[in-house]
């Protein structure tokens, strides 16, 4: 079953692009360095469950990810610094956050310069339609090199559903269209073989542990009445669904990538 390990954050080192609502690169007691999403952000502690859902189900299909952390940000930290949009920020997301392992001296994937094996390509399409993950297109690609191996980054797009909550049940049965502009659509040659293996892959145990990470601090929803463990069955219910029913999904990344030929 997964497991993730906690840090305390030490240091914030510099954000990761512009802005102060963005990643940044923290340092933690462990001494390594994180890529550090911050519950305070714009779309809250719900892009921090769709991040902690989306790289561990990937990592459950065997797909390389970035090791997830909790990452406490304590009251005091950020009081020195001198930037006051990043001092709210981070006032703002005192308590749990999510950092990945920062992956040194990576370099962002360019699909016109690295070919990508049709079989490895295909389960990261099956996993985006899975997960509804509209954010892994050519303009963002949401992908790194490092080591020569493809490593999948943020995942904080998946799940939509969620900020639209009341109609989670209707999103469930999506069949998802947005595939088509999944940037490795046209490289994933073997989308039959990867449903077989991902479904065999994803349990219901393994979804039902992957559900139990959520801090129940991070699913104190209003929609959902501050109850956490009815906001977290949503997430079990629609992941089981989705998982059970994934023709829904690969027909239409099989006639999106026909179209596309």
């Amino acid at each position: 079953m997964p497991d993730i390990r906690s840090v305390q954050v030490t240091r914030y080192v510099t954000p990761l692009r512009e802005g102060g609502s963005l990643p940044a690169i923290a340092e933690a007691d462990d001494g390594f360095l994180y890529a550090l999403k911050f519950r305070g952000a714009g779309q809250g502690v719900k892009a921090l469950v769709a991040e902690l859902i989306g790289g561990e189900v990937a990592r459950a299909l065997q797909l390389k990810v970035p090791e997830l952390v909790f990452a406490h940000l304590d009251e005091a930290f950020g009081r020195t610094e001198g930037d006051e949009e990043i001092q709210d920020l981070l006032k703002a997301s005192q308590g749990w956050n999510l950092a990945l392992h920062y992956l040194s001296s990576s370099v962002t994937f360019d699909p016109a310069v690295t070919e990508v094996d049709p079989f490895l390509a295909s389960k990261i399409v099956w996993l985006d339609a899975f997960l509804t993950n509209m954010d892994r297109t050519v303009r963002n690609t949401n992908m790194l090199l490092w080591h020569r191996e493809l490593w999948l980054i943020d995942h904080g797009a998946c799940l939509y559903f969620h900020h639209n909550w009341e109609s989670w049940s209707t999103q469930m049965k999506s069949p998802f269209p947005l595939i088509k502009d999944h940037v490795l659509l046209q490289s994933a040659s073997m989308l039959e073989a990867a449903d077989t293996f991902c479904k065999t892959m994803l349990t219901d145990q393994l979804l039902h542990g992957i559900v139990n990470l959520i801090p129940m601090e991070w699913l104190m929803y209003e929609e959902a009445l501050g109850d956490p463990e009815a906001a977290r069955e949503v997430y079990l219910q629609f992941l089981t669904w989705r998982l059970n029913n994934s023709s829904t999904f690969l027909k239409t990344a099989l006639d999106a990538r026909a179209a596309g030929i």
